[in-house]
């Protein structure tokens, strides 16, 4: 009895890896942030399993249940959309309760999209710091202002009707020369990296505004000291 974190494919669901199909297999039931999008993965890898929803709306109250379910000898796995749970996505609640209550938890190493948009990048990876999403509204320039003077990579994830604006803000706070990378619909067809100054990326992305489509992680180069 125990909770499997299993990483999901980003987009070629090529990358599902081997281990991560046995354990989808071995499981009592699956958690998932949609059961929709996992039940068309999981058809496509032809396994049929129980499926819970547990999603940010509902974490807070499910992960109790989650925990007696384990404690009566249930194995579960938890898995989000696309990559790994817990990152900018439901699992750090679960996992937490989980670990208070002395039951197992082992996560799978796997897909995430930052990893492969950091290393393609060229900004150095040695120190990095993950922000995930800035704060729509409320504390957003405050996180802003807190990173001015960060000296390692930093990696964000952004949605397509922010990106510019965020660039923007960026580009204020950090200088218009601050080197950047965007990556986009990482390992699907259309994948697609632009790298250059956050001048150069606002303007690819206000001239390209068609192309402003799936999930972005943007990677800043550090302040150079």
């Amino acid at each position: 009895m125990k909770l499997y974190l299993v990483p999901t494919p980003i987009g070629n669901l090529d990358d599902i890896t081997l281990r991560s199909l046995k354990v989808l297999q071995s499981v009592d039931a699956i958690l998932a942030e949609d059961t929709r999008t996992t039940g068309q993965l999981l058809k496509h890898l032809g396994i049929q399993k129980p499926l819970m929803a547990h999603h940010s709306h509902n974490e807070h109250a499910s992960a109790g249940g989650v925990v007696k379910m384990i404690q009566s000898g249930k194995t579960l796995a938890l898995v989000s959309d696309a990559g790994t749970p817990g990152i900018s996505d439901p699992g750090f609640l679960l996992v937490r309760e989980c670990l208070k209550n002395g039951l197992d938890v082992e996560c799978l190493p796997g897909a995430t999209a930052f990893v492969p948009a950091l290393v393609n990048s060229g900004l150095p990876t040695d120190r990095f710091t993950f922000e995930g999403f800035l704060p729509q509204k409320k504390g957003r320039q405050t996180r802003i202002k807190s990173l001015v003077e960060e000296e390692r990579t930093m990696v964000f994830y952004e949605s397509p009707h922010r990106i510019v604006k965020t660039l923007e803000q960026l580009a204020e706070a950090f200088g218009p020369e601050r080197q950047a990378s965007i990556s986009r619909e990482l390992t699907k067809v259309f994948e697609e990296t632009v790298r250059g100054t956050l001048t150069e990326l606002i303007q690819h992305y206000t001239q390209n505004a068609d192309r402003v489509k799936g999930e972005f992680v943007l990677i800043v180069a550090g302040l150079e000291k």
